[in-house]
């Protein structure tokens, strides 16, 4: 090799080398640049995150108060996004491995920057407008002008957040490093409370105004279920009143009782019942106002609830509302004490034992715990129209009450009932989707007493392993337990005990309806106790199971099917006195053949 030649190999050596170095001093350069606004756009997420939690807090408690935390959670995701979407790190993001990681960031980024402005940002300029108090009723009435004011805003908030909370829960996950998957994760799970926050919000601002008179004046059923005597739904409904609203005025106009009312039609039905419904109910839903939450469809008591009314009274209704003791018991905290005719202070600690056992040993007149139930609900009914009530802890307990299926809604027009369709408060049947499978368990007084004041309902639910052909399956456990003394049979008054018509003094019977999840069928199932028998409602399979019980004593039923696998296993059953949680989430998945 001559010289001339050695040399050019050694200075195209010298080159590469050179060169290599430059692409090396640069991908480091470019990693570092990506690197280091990647950590800084992650401080800015994750105090937009934190930021979020607050402004959500204050907008129902102190809209005013969010403005500088509104202000500062745009400045946060604002820098999030603009650490994200410079011209290298787009590059970069179409490298191998690492370019799905910052893909994931920035969509985060963007996500939540573009929900603050185009949907949060007008929302929260007519909200920090606004004093919470604005919402309290002043000279009997409530201003509705600046929830008519929100109507738009909510709307398009609502949107907003649909999408963002769309667009990170479509992102494939599977290959993200654990650093990049949990802040997803957080992140999506925070857009998932935002798009519910203000979907409630929107449906709010559109439902509120209409149903509080702002069109022309409305009338409204109250319904004040008793679940010391289990309905589906809750329990019976007992005392009624009939609620005026015009122009945000707010007045109690009638009320009566679900006995005078029955009473009315000689026990001819009020209305046909479907062929599946009455093969499981029987009649009873449309014989007796006492029965109208015996199937779970609120949206069915509704109408049979209205046209009781229009029997008796003659009297047209727009909608109907159900809300029991405990509901009232939470409205309690807002309010304060109040001050009954009888002398008695109902507060939120006593107005559960108060409500549903002791007035049954003070009076054995039904006329009489009528009266009184009445004159109870007419006081909380003043004391919310008064205006003294707290605005904050007002929406906190009839958020708390919704969410617990204590407060039910039915509309009798098909517009505003389709704005409640969805959420807790329409009480619909347990519905199946591709976001949850849901099981609905559902119980029905069968002693003819006030005996379930001392029930108590448990409930455990959970996936079962897969079976040997690859199928899925969901195990459900029913248990009723008996807290009744044990002397309840001498002990209590007549009227708790059911004075032996329906059953023996002292006993607990119980009819519960277990509904299994669309498109799922039965493997197997067992009860310690009762008797079985199937039926069909709306597609659901229905199971109905009878148990008997003596102070003490507890009865089982547990049940196996094959469904259709989901992210979600949910319960929805009937709201009793002691809570609605689930005793643990363990399945029993041992009862299939």
């Amino acid at each position: 090799m001559t010289s001339a030649s050695l040399a050019r190999r050694r200075s195209a050596g010298r080159a590469f080398a050179i060169a290599t170095g430059v692409v090396l001093v640069a991908a480091v350069a470019v990693l570092s640049w990506v690197g280091v606004r990647a950590l800084l756009a992650q401080q800015h997420l994750s105090s937009a995150q934190s930021i979020a939690g607050e402004v959500q807090s204050t907008l129902t408690t102190d809209p005013a108060a969010m403005a500088t935390a509104a202000a500062a959670l745009a400045d946060e995701t604002a820098a999030a996004r603009d650490l994200t979407s410079d011209p290298v790190w787009k590059l970069v993001e179409g490298v191998p491995w690492i370019g799905p990681q910052l893909s994931a960031v920035s969509t985060v980024a963007a996500s939540i920057d573009a929900l603050v402005r185009s949907g949060l940002d007008p929302l929260l300029d007519v909200a920090a407008g606004l004093d919470v108090s604005a919402f309290a009723p002043r000279d009997g009435a409530i201003d509705l002008a600046p929830l008519i004011a929100m109507q738009q805003p909510a709307a398009t908030a609502a949107s907003a957040a649909a999408q963002s909370a769309a667009s990170l829960d479509d992102l494939d996950t599977a290959g993200l490093v654990g650093a990049v998957r949990q802040p997803l994760a957080e992140a999506s799970e925070l857009m998932r409370t935002v798009a519910t926050a203000t979907e409630a919000l929107a449906r709010a601002t559109q439902l509120v105004p209409p149903m509080l008179g702002a069109n022309g004046s409305r009338n409204y059923l109250v319904l004040f279920q008793n679940n010391a005597e289990w309905r589906s739904l809750g329990g019976i409904p007992g005392a009624v009143i009939l609620v005026n609203t015009d122009g945000g005025r707010i007045s109690l106009a009638d009320s009566s009782d679900a006995t005078a009312l029955s009473r009315f039609g000689n026990g001819e039905p009020i209305a046909t019942l479907a062929s599946e419904v009455q093969g499981i109910y029987g009649l009873d839903p449309v014989r007796f106002m006492h029965n109208t939450t015996l199937v779970p469809d609120f949206a069915l008591s509704g109408e049979l609830s209205r046209a009781f009314w229009e029997r008796a009274t003659g009297t047209a209704v727009d909608g109907v509302i159900a809300i029991d003791p405990v509901a009232l018991s939470y409205l309690l905290r807002a309010t304060g004490p109040v001050t009954l005719p009888s002398g008695d202070v109902l507060t939120s600690d006593n107005a559960v034992p108060l409500l549903l056992n002791e007035v049954y040993f003070r009076y054995s007149e039904p006329a009489e715990q009528d009266a009184f139930f009445a004159s109870a609900a007419a006081a909380v009914f003043g004391a919310l129209t008064s205006g003294e009530a707290s605005p904050t802890a007002l929406i906190e307990a009839l958020v708390q009450a919704g969410s617990e299926d204590r407060l039910l809604i039915w509309s009798e027009r098909d517009k505003e009932q389709a704005v409640l369709e969805g959420t807790t408060l329409v009480g619909a049947l347990p519905v199946t989707d591709l976001d949850a499978t849901r099981f609905g368990v559902f119980v029905n007084d069968g002693t003819g007493s006030k005996m379930d004041y001392y029930a108590r309902l448990e409930t455990s639910l959970g996936w079962c392993e897969s079976a040997p052909d690859g199928t899925t399956r969901a195990g459900l456990s029913v248990t009723v337990r008996s807290e009744a003394p044990a002397d309840a049979a001498t002990s209590l008054p007549g009227y708790i005990t059911g004075s032996g018509n329906f059953a023996p003094e002292g006993l607990i019977r119980t009819v519960a309806y277990i509904y299994m999840p669309q498109g799922s069928t039965v493997l197997g199932d067992a009860a310690t106790a009762g008797t079985l028998g199937p039926g069909t409602h709306d597609g659901r399979q229905v199971v109905s199971w009878t148990s008997d019980l003596w102070p003490g004593e507890s009865a089982t039923y547990e049940v196996v099917v094959q469904t259709p696998y989901t992210d979600l296993l949910e319960l929805v059953r009937t709201p009793t006195l002691f809570g609605t949680e689930d005793a643990d989430l363990a399945a029993t998945c041992g009862v299939a053949p």
